[in-house]
């Protein structure tokens, strides 16, 4: 490998921050010559599905978080669709989930945190979140229970822990499961733990708009051995063997099973007992994240950096006046990934119109997940089944009034004052 070459590309790239013509981006990826000399060593592997540079990555990101088993998988969504898809799976018996259960989670969501609840036949129950922290409503999760009640699947929303001493209280009492989606809070921490220690599953993204990338892909993190293996056989073309990659006969009985009416000795690593898909990422997106993981302490320190930075501009320059800025609940040492913000209700513009300022400016906003899901085109057309509590006030104050402004690690001082000069000239109508 050419590093020197591969330096001097990544140099050519860079360009100085200059106002009113370079964007201001919520989010992008930041990268060196360590990551694509680890995606041409993969390329030059041959191995280009999942190999020694998928092993490397799940080893070191399960000993990031603390955590026994971690499992790579392509996509957000197919992440979230295993942790939902491997609690219907027979090796956990009574636990085991089925149709018309009910699953609690919160209408502000991202639809690859609801959808995955929907196609494995259960019932979404839609909660409320609470403002400022933008997190699941407590008084309304407890309302929402019922005996149907199998399972918590939620969001820590944008980097900030939900309350997980109640929550994890109750999951404990009712003996159901809680799913974590991790994919915005990747260095989050509660009382001291990482976030996805409290948890049965825990999602985690590496898109590009997150801590780390992968490109696309994603992982899942579990405690639990049984639900390891399920999740594995589930994303690996539905087999009943749980050899990796290139492995055989891990069982060291790999001609002796009888399943299903398949004859006696027949080929255990072509035994399938689920029906699900192949869902692995490539050795080449791992071996771009096992080069990003070495950074990760760094970016989340930028990005606490940048969100405290912004924090304190926007009460130095009285703009808490015109938003609600965030906030995190009590224990919580949240890992930012955005800022996020709500306008008050008596202001006088309104979120499109500082939107478009902004944009024109070209300063990157984007919105909360999918607001309201429950007024979603997809909701109305294809949901029948679900119950939803209480009105979903805030969710519905969020869907008009809440944006977010980037704080990844790419950003400097320049990109945020830049934000905060154009901010303060719209709202004093300038």
């Amino acid at each position: 490998m050419d590093i020197i070459k591969l330096k001097q590309f990544i140099e050519n790239r860079k360009k100085d921050f200059i106002p009113w013509e370079s964007p201001v981006p919520v989010s992008w990826k930041v990268f060196d010559e360590k990551e694509l000399s680890n995606m041409i060593e993969a390329v030059m592997d041959c191995h280009w599905t999942e190999w020694r540079w998928n092993d490397m990555f799940e080893k070191k990101l399960a000993e990031f978080i603390w955590t026994k088993f971690i499992i790579t998988t392509n996509s957000w969504s197919s992440a979230n669709l295993l942790a939902m898809t491997a609690l219907t799976a027979k090796e956990l018996w009574d636990r085991q989930m089925k149709k018309w259960d009910e699953v609690i989670t919160v209408a502000a969501g991202f639809p690859t945190t609801i959808t995955p609840i929907i196609q494995n036949g259960f019932v979404p129950v839609f909660v409320d979140v609470d403002l400022e922290t933008y997190n699941i409503n407590i008084d309304q999760l407890k309302l929402a229970l019922s005996d149907k009640t199998k399972a918590i699947f939620i969001a820590h929303t944008l980097w900030n822990p939900f309350n997980l001493w109640e929550i994890v209280k109750i999951c404990k009492e009712r003996n159901i499961w809680l799913i974590e989606d991790n994919c915005d809070a990747l260095g989050s921490m509660y009382e001291g733990k990482y976030t996805w220690n409290f948890w049965d599953i825990c999602t985690f993204s590496f898109y590009p708009a997150h801590h780390i990338t992968m490109g696309e892909g994603w992982a899942l993190g579990t405690n639990n051995p049984i639900l390891a293996k399920v999740i594995r056989s589930f994303r690996d073309w539905w087999r009943d063997c749980w050899c990796r990659t290139g492995e055989d006969n891990s069982c060291r009985n790999r001609f002796g099973w009888q399943l299903g009416q398949l004859p006696k000795g027949f080929d255990h690593k072509y035994t399938y007992s689920r029906l699900w898909y192949n869902l692995k990422i490539t050795d080449i997106q791992a071996a771009l994240g096992v080069a990003q993981l070495e950074k990760l302490d760094k970016f989340i320190a930028i990005r606490k950096d940048n969100f405290e930075y912004l924090y304190n501009e926007f009460i130095k320059h009285g703009l808490d006046k015109y938003f609600i800025l965030p906030k995190s609940v009590e224990w919580a040492q949240p890992c930012r990934f955005w800022f996020l913000l709500s306008i008050k209700e008596w202001v006088w513009f309104s979120r499109e119109s500082l939107l478009k300022y902004l944009n024109d400016k070209k300063i990157g906003t984007r919105l909360l997940f999918a607001w309201n899901y429950t007024k979603q085109p997809a909701f109305l057309d294809y949901v029948k089944e679900y119950r939803i509590i209480g009105d979903l006030k805030n969710t519905d104050y969020i869907m008009n009034n809440t944006f977010r402004l980037g704080v990844y690690q790419g950003l400097t001082k320049k990109h945020l004052d830049y934000m905060i000069l154009y901010i303060k000239e719209f709202v004093n109508g300038k």
